[in-house]
């Protein structure tokens, strides 16, 4: 009973071990130098910056699947194997001596020897320990000496292997007073050993003299440390600190970042870290640059139990505003404030917001803050507004509400052009029991605007050229018409109350065709006050204006699916028709149209009732649709669905044969009374594989008038994606020659260690590439070095039109580290 009550302080010390990370140092020495050496040794010797999200684009060479182990049950036995278990009663000592093995609660503990001293309570072990936990960390020694509530103790020989493949090495580990535990010449990689020379340095590794735990103010000291690559020395600190694995937030210096622009200069980002309290902190970041002095840059952010928020601000007093003459950065003083929340009410209910504002709608472009931040985003988009709005969202079982209000920041210097929408409601439910057999939904939407100036576009040749349909033109009343603008936004102040209401029940007789009735009714009250500006009046009557629209439907819809089974798999051919009954719209092409400006006619809306994207056009006259879709689906996986149709005008005024002040569905294949034809085919095979394609084709002529095309394949070495557009001219609505490009990117491994990453868009028309990114770089289980040029979009000045710009990055990447972009100017 003495050997197995003296056994079992060993397995106290491994439990307490396991509870406490860092114990006996192990765990802390391997994250010391994870967090804080890999962390100060880049910002302060390297000086690389923060990676923005576009250099994520090379990624660590994926490693095998960690096995999934169960925790056995913390049954508090221990099961000791040695060759000879010894007690010495005079001088109290338990000893296990040849081939040690202990087994506790998943972990295990391999010695030569296993020594307690029950007088001094100290635990020695000694000879080729090995430790392994259930979590797969394996940790060896050669002399573990530590007393047996492991305040004092020492390891010799420390060598620490984890489960995510890191390495951790130490001649010698010394803690005391419970608190304070040393690591002599502390080396940390994450990198594989040479599978032909282990004795090798491995491609990185951290090497640091002396590391100082303390584990009351949960800090790390580093003396004399180095990033070495090759076991060549690359960045050299003498002294620095860093809090220790355990915490997840600390008040500190963070990473630098770096930058360069024409109107400031060189600038150098120092973000300091203040954690104020465990539920809210802040981060001051001053840029210092060399033309225009220091920008000030700080966040607040908050988390509170149902929700968080977070608050953004910059200021600058420049030293040079004549940098940005005649435009609206040449002042003094500018700043702005950026802040978002967002709060549960219950399960049910959120509510939030975001804001933005600012001394001028250049700043954040000028400085590159906030979206302008990432310039890869400007490869995919170039924003033209940053919202502000206030919101409030409930989701039900089948209902759903959301209203906000939205006031729009013109970052392109066109504000009295951009709507302030105050509010905008939506409310949706689908009623849980049924009514005559069949299932009634409803929907309202509610929207109110204001716009100070309007908005015109022009759509032929000479408007564009002379910019007749600019409110500044000469003669604006007499040029501003429909034969040579749209009226894309309408001035004053437009409100729109909508409900809706839907029936519909589905029979199946017993031929399997399957009959679906539906009825519908829609109301829309509306109230436009509209400004007497230049030109609006050619397009909308000016002043007051009342409208009540009324919009009833009948419908049925009829399906009759055949199917075939192979062998090989299955084959649906299922003709749809549909036939709509309702009276013509009323106030056709007389009111304003915000919301209902996009229209695009495919199979994806071929057999929807009212095919408007929006509320201010609702569709009217007597129509038919009619396709077939046809669907195979294979045993062995993949499928084909194909889809074909027409849509065909009965009687009544065709909606998308008026001209409204935007030309909505005029050049939408769906204005005569043949509708053109549509197509789609999607073709996955299998996970490698997918292609889709989308095709509208004039009912005359056959003409392709709008073709999309998809294509994706991922390979274990290469994959590529490819989008693929051809669309023609739609003079009506401002695009005067046909447009064709394609949009392709891709990645492939050249070698084992070798990856070339690239995308462009290449306008067919113009017959050039007029953007794209590459990248070429070195990737392995632990490393990535890797070049990357972007070319993007970005505005010089509020009157020009966006220009494209470039720039380079020097991606590096370190496994566990993180990865971190050098700009190259």
């Amino acid at each position: 009973m003495a050997v197995v009550a003296a056994l079992q302080r060993l397995a106290v010390f491994r439990r307490r071990g396991a509870a406490r990370r860092g114990g006996v140092g192990m765990a802390s020495a391997r994250e010391a130098i994870l967090a804080a050496a890999m962390g100060l040794l880049l910002s302060g010797a390297l000086g690389l910056v923060a990676p923005p999200a576009f250099a994520q684009n090379f990624n660590y060479n994926p490693r095998p699947p960690k096995p999934v182990t169960q925790r056995p049950a913390n049954d508090g036995q221990m099961l000791v194997q040695a060759n000879e278990v010894d007690y010495d009663y005079n001088n109290s000592r338990v000893s296990a001596v040849g081939n040690v093995q202990l087994f506790y609660n998943g972990t295990s503990v391999e010695a030569d020897k296993v020594i307690y001293d029950q007088k001094t309570k100290r635990l020695h072990a000694e000879g080729n320990i090995r430790m392994t936990d259930v979590d797969g960390k394996i940790t060896y020694a050669n002399v573990i000496d530590l007393s047996d509530d492991y305040r004092d103790g020492f390891v010799d020989s420390l060598h620490v292997d984890t489960a995510d493949a890191t390495r951790m090495a130490a001649t010698r580990a010394d803690r005391s007073s419970g608190n304070y535990t040393v690591f002599e010449n502390g080396v940390y990689t994450a990198c594989a050993p040479c599978k032909d020379d282990p004795s090798k340095p491995p491609l990185w590794q951290v090497k640091a003299m002396r590391i100082i735990h303390d584990q009351m103010d949960k800090m790390l000291y580093f003396e004399n440390a180095q990033l070495e690559f090759f076991g060549v020395p690359m960045a050299y600190l003498p002294y620095f600190s860093a809090p220790d694995p355990t915490v997840k937030r600390k008040s500190g210096f963070l990473t630098p970042s770096f930058s360069q622009n024409p109107v400031y200069g060189y600038g150098v980002d120092i973000p300091y870290y203040w954690a104020i309290a465990p539920d809210y902190d802040a981060t001051f970041t001053p840029r210092f640059m060399t033309q225009q002095g220091v920008l000030l840059q700080g966040e607040f952010r908050q988390r509170l139990m149902d929700g968080s928020y977070q608050i953004r601000a910059y200021g600058i007093d420049q030293l040079d505003p004549g940098a940005f003459a005649g435009q609206p950065g040449d002042k003094q003083f500018r700043g702005g404030v950026e802040t978002k929340g967002e709060f549960a009410l219950n399960d049910k209910w959120v509510w939030g917001w975001e804001g933005v504002a600012l001394s001028d709608y250049m700043l954040l472009s000028d400085y590159r803050l906030s979206v302008y931040r990432d310039p890869f985003q400007s490869f995919l988009t170039l924003p033209t507004e940053a919202p502000s709005q206030l919101y409030l969202t409930g989701v039900g079982n089948r209902s759903y509400f959301d209203a906000r209000t939205i006031y729009y920041l013109s970052l392109s210097g066109n504000q009295s052009q951009v709507p302030v929408v105050w509010p905008v409601i939506d409310y949706s439910n689908v009623i849980n029991h049924s009514v005559l057999g069949g299932e009634v939904s409803y929907k309202t939407n509610f929207t109110n605007l204001t716009r100070d100036s309007a908005v015109f576009d022009a759509i032929n040749p000479a408007a564009f050229a002379t910019g007749a349909c600019l409110n500044a033109s000469a003669d604006t009343a007499q040029s501003i018409t429909k034969a040579n603008c749209l009226l894309r936004g309408m001035p004053g102040t437009y409100s729109r109350l909508s409900g809706e209401v839907d029936w519909r029940r589905s029979f199946t007789d017993s031929a399997g065709e399957i009959w679906t009735p539906f009825a519908s009714l829609r109301a829309d009250a509306i109230n436009a006050d509209i400004s007497n500006q230049p030109g609006v009046s050619s397009f909308l009557p000016v002043g007051d204006t009342q409208a009540l629209r009324v919009m009833p439907t009948v419908g049925l819809e009829y399906r009759y699916p055949f199917i075939n089974v192979q062998p090989w798999g299955s084959t649906t051919i299922e003709p749809i028709a549909q036939v709509i009954i309702r009276p013509n719209e009323t106030y056709a092409g007389k009111l304003p149209n915000e919301d209902s400006q996009s229209m695009v006619f495919d199979t994806s809306n071929l057999f929807e009732v009212d095919k408007f994207s929006g509320y201010d056009r609702v569709e009217g006259g007597g129509r038919a649709n009619a396709g077939v879709q046809a669907t195979t689906q294979f045993d062995r996986g993949g499928s084909v669905t194909a889809v074909f149709g027409q849509s065909y005008q009965l009687f009544g005024l065709n909606s998308y044969a008026v001209q409204d002040v935007t030309n909505t569905g005029v050049d939408s294949g769906l204005q005569t009374p043949k509708s053109d034809y549509v197509a789609s085919l999607a073709y996955s095979p299998n996970r490698t594989y997918t292609i889709s394609t989308r095709a509208r084709f004039d009912q005359a002529t056959g003409e392709v008038e709008r073709f999309e095309a998809e294509a994706s394949a991922n390979f274990d070495r290469w994959s590529v994606s490819v989008l693929y557009g051809d669309y023609a001219a739609q003079p009506d609505i401002g695009y005067l020659t046909r447009r064709e490009g394609i949009l392709v990117s891709g990645s492939v491994k050249i070698a084992a260690n070798w990856v070339a990453t690239g995308a462009a868009r290449w306008d067919l028309v113009a017959n050039q590439i007029n953007q794209y990114v590459v990248g070429a770089g070195y990737v392995d289980d632990c490393f990535v070095l890797a070049a990357n040029y972007v070319t993007s979009y970005s505005y010089a000045t509020t009157t020009s039109p966006p220009i494209l710009g470039h720039a380079f990055m020097l991606q590096l990447g370190l496994r566990t580290i993180g990865n971190v972009n050098i700009p190259i100017p």
